[in-house]
């Protein structure tokens, strides 16, 4: 019998185990070559335990994606609180987060799901929708334009990245990194 037969029934175990193979899996294969039963024997359950969970390979992708979303707000707010700074103090944390994950280039899950942003119509309004809450919640200190040109330099920066053969260089990353913290600041010293 096999260790998935085996196995008492956990199902937020489960359920975690499924999702951090599936980002792997897109990592490791891109996300067109995500399969359902690569996803299940990684985990070690069957595919049947895996569409207990997820019904469709977009079901899954969609749940990598939320929590990937929800790991992004953990880490935006933990950089927050670092932060003494009021005004700009969102998107210096967003600016950070996103230097982070550019960092990993493509052995990140987010390269893999980012990149489907583009073509796939879900993702994108699961991301439009997470960054619309966001903007709502901190418009009293990150709403003026040197902002948003600075989310959006981040942005760009980690696709240029992946766009890279080499990738950017580190030490370059942190150039830019700092420039757009410092243009933040200045603006919240305005």
């Amino acid at each position: 019998m096999s260790e998935a037969h085996r196995r008492e029934k956990q199902p937020e175990q489960v359920r975690r185990s499924l999702l951090d193979h599936a980002a792997r899996c897109a990592v490791d294969e891109g996300l067109a070559s995500l399969t359902l039963q690569a996803v299940a024997d990684a985990a070690s359950v069957t595919k049947g335990g895996l569409l207990h969970h997820f019904p469709s390979k977009q079901a899954l992708i969609e749940a990598v994606f939320e929590d990937m979303l929800r790991k992004l707000d953990e880490e935006i707010e933990r950089l927050m609180a670092e932060d003494a700074g009021d005004r700009g103090r969102f998107t210096r944390a967003y600016v950070e987060a996103f230097f982070q994950v550019t960092r990993d280039g493509a052995k990140s899950p987010w390269a893999a799901l980012s990149i489907s942003c583009m073509t796939n119509a879900r993702l994108r309004a699961l991301w439009s929708d997470w960054m619309r809450r966001r903007l709502e919640r901190h418009a009293g200190t990150d709403s003026h334009p040197i902002f948003k040109l600075a989310r959006y330099a981040a942005d760009g920066i980690w696709l240029a990245n992946l766009t890279e053969a080499e990738g950017i260089p580190a030490h370059e990353l942190a150039g830019l990194r700092d420039r757009l913290k410092r243009m933040t600041q200045e603006e919240g010293q305005e």
